[in-house]
């Protein structure tokens, strides 16, 4: 059978990776000519703001994403030059960044103070409990905080205090986060992993480039370790994302060119694509 066939509930499971989030909207819009609509959408990171997007309406979501990333700057998410980022850490102690530029751009995907009741899809944001370094699901409540806390990459931002807990980004416990789509009820996973497969970014020439690929290095042993438990269970398409290509997840400039050749990526992948059963269909 073809993607079409995969058994339902359908899982939509969308990974962090900065900048390289653009490539799920190409990936969103292969998808969309195929009849695959998910059921159950899970993200960290920025895969949680584009999965917000896709849980509040999936046939819309490609292109509402391709708009609203168009708008993103590196300066909009990650204000200030080197001498900026370096008074805010000496101020703050623990972060280069303000969170208020993200804040914005979650507003933008999202519109302003959105909660999980508004999504038409049932969604978890993953973020890390700070006390216990493990995964926290995030599924109820207003959409902004949970967001921010899902992508709240240490030392780039600053944690975000929900309740009892202080949160970090998801990316350094569950970046592509299966398991977590599989305890929401998934029986079959999609995944639209935002990292080129094998492929960690340049060498870092910033402290927060330095931040992003220790994270990034992170972030690609855990999906390569996870997927094959997950594809024991469920069929897992892991769709097939563009050719290794020189970009900075700090850098917002190559939108465009991600989200074409990462449609042009998927579209061929899901062409040739035979479901037989659980298993691993593509690679991280």
């Amino acid at each position: 059978m073809g993607i079409a066939g995969l058994p339902r509930p359908v899982g939509y499971v969308l990974g962090g990776g900065g900048s390289l989030g653009a490539v799920q909207v190409g990936m969103l819009q292969a998808l969309g000519e195929h009849d695959i609509a998910p059921d159950i959408v899970a993200g960290t990171s920025v895969g949680s703001l584009n999965g917000a997007v896709v849980a509040l309406d999936p046939v819309s979501a490609a292109n509402r994403l391709s708009h609203a990333w168009a708008k993103i700057t590196r300066e909009r998410v990650f204000p200030g030059g080197l001498l900026a980022q370096a008074r805010h850490l000496q101020h703050t102690k623990t972060h280069l960044f303000p969170a208020t530029g993200l804040a914005a751009v979650i507003a933008d995907f999202t519109g302003p103070g959105a909660t999980f009741e508004d999504l038409a899809l049932p969604f978890a944001a993953v973020a890390m409990d700070i006390a216990t370094a493990r995964p926290h699901v995030l599924r109820d409540g207003p959409l902004l905080p949970a967001l921010l806390a899902s992508a709240a990459i240490p030392g780039i931002f600053p944690a975000v205090q929900l309740g009892p807990r202080q949160l970090y980004d998801g990316g350094l416990v569950a970046n592509v986060p299966m398991r977590q789509a599989l305890a929401m009820g998934a029986r079959s996973l999609v995944v639209l992993d935002c990292n080129f497969p094998g492929r960690v970014p340049g060498p870092p020439a910033t402290i927060a480039e330095v931040l992003f690929y220790t994270v990034t290095v992170a972030m690609r042993g855990q999906a390569v370790l996870d997927a094959p438990i997950a594809a024991a269970e469920v069929p897992v398409v892991y769709l097939h994302g563009p050719e290794p290509h020189p970009v900075s997840p700090l850098d917002f400039r190559q939108t465009s060119l991600l989200i074409e050749r990462s449609y042009e990526a998927a579209r061929a992948f899901l062409a040739e694509l035979k479901v037989t059963g659980p298993g691993l269909y593509g690679s991280p």
